[in-house]
């Protein structure tokens, strides 16, 4: 689409931001087909594509986002101020930083500009949420929903390529804000969740988001250290029976009409395959090779319906209208 159609059309101002979570979902599933390829010797070349379909589908959003700025600056800054939409600005910059983690080997050079560009924006959305979040005006405790921990996710994702590319400090310093604020708004999300109304339907598959911190963390944490040591187990655990909770409620999941916020179910599910994937690399065994496989294929079978699902919902133009 050319940027004066992209101006013409009045749908563009109604994208959303969180519109990104796709990028971050298909670099998750780039990441953990490479990682396969090392751990459970499948077919390399299908990270490889995927690395450029996640690039291919990061570049048209950024391009209808950048024209959305210019056209339809008020509704950026609609977005910018809304006490939900605000959590997921640093999507754009998660995304960076992922495909800063899948071009490490394919293009190392490339990989480190995209994780610098990632880590300075990540560091400025970071700030600015927080900023708002403190002093805000208009927020309650029913706007608070698992999408606030996209700007701490973001914090915890920034070690993993940085380490390889030798900003070991720098590292240590996202890595230590993000398990730092991930733990406080854990407390709130569960205090949410209980002892108020539940999250309403277009919401609820940002439950998912929980898996994030701690299976990202345990990947981070070992970039750092190198060790598979107690906290590495606890971080990775705790995702995984995070995982498990939510897919006992799988029922609830799919009596739910669809919204883009079903794309909150891939990244974090990529994050857990990508740390199964890691711990049957360090402990070997048939166990952990039969987990690691099973998780990548819920995980690409996943991804596959959301893409049709995104692509039926954008034939019926039930994407990018106004909301009710």
């Amino acid at each position: 689409m050319t940027t004066q159609a992209m101006q013409m059309n009045p749908r563009l101002a109604e994208m959303p931001v969180s519109f990104f979570a796709v990028a971050m979902g298909l670099a998750g599933l780039a990441i953990a087909w490479e990682k396969a390829g090392h751990v459970l010797g499948l077919p390399g070349a299908v990270g490889l594509v995927l690395q450029a379909v996640t690039a291919g589908a990061f570049v048209l959003l950024a391009l209808a986002y950048l024209v959305k700025l210019f056209s339809h600056r008020a509704a950026v800054m609609q977005e910018l101020h809304h006490p939900v939409k605000l959590s997921f600005f640093p999507t754009i910059s998660i995304s960076l930083l992922l495909l800063a983690i899948a071009t490490l080997r394919s293009a190392p050079a490339l990989s480190e500009g995209l994780w610098l560009v990632g880590m300075v924006l990540h560091l400025g959305f970071t700030l600015y949420v927080l900023s708002a979040w403190i002093n805000h005006s208009h927020f309650e405790i029913q706007h608070m929903n698992p999408a606030w921990f996209i700007p701490v996710v973001g914090n915890i994702v920034v070690p993993i390529a940085g380490v390889e590319h030798g900003y070991i400090e720098p590292s240590w310093f996202f890595f230590s804000v993000g398990v730092v604020f991930w733990l406080v708004l854990l407390v709130i999300v569960f205090y949410r969740v209980i002892f108020h109304p539940p999250l309403p339907g277009k919401l609820v598959p940002t439950l998912f988001i929980l898996i994030a911190p701690p299976a990202v963390g345990f990947i981070a944490y070992l970039k750092l250290t190198g060790e598979l040591d107690a906290f590495a187990r606890v971080l990775y655990y705790a995702g995984l029976f995070l995982t498990l909770m939510l897919f006992s409620q799988l029922g609830r999941f799919a009596r739910l009409k669809f919204f883009l916020s079903w794309w909150a179910y891939s990244f974090p599910l990529a994050a857990i395959t990508i740390a199964t994937l890691v711990m049957s690399e360090r402990l070997g065994g048939d166990g952990w090779r039969l987990l690691a496989t099973l998780m990548l294929g819920v995980l690409s079978v996943v991804i596959a319906l959301l893409v049709a699902r995104t692509g039926l919902a954008i034939a019926r133009r039930e994407i990018c209208v106004e909301e009710a």
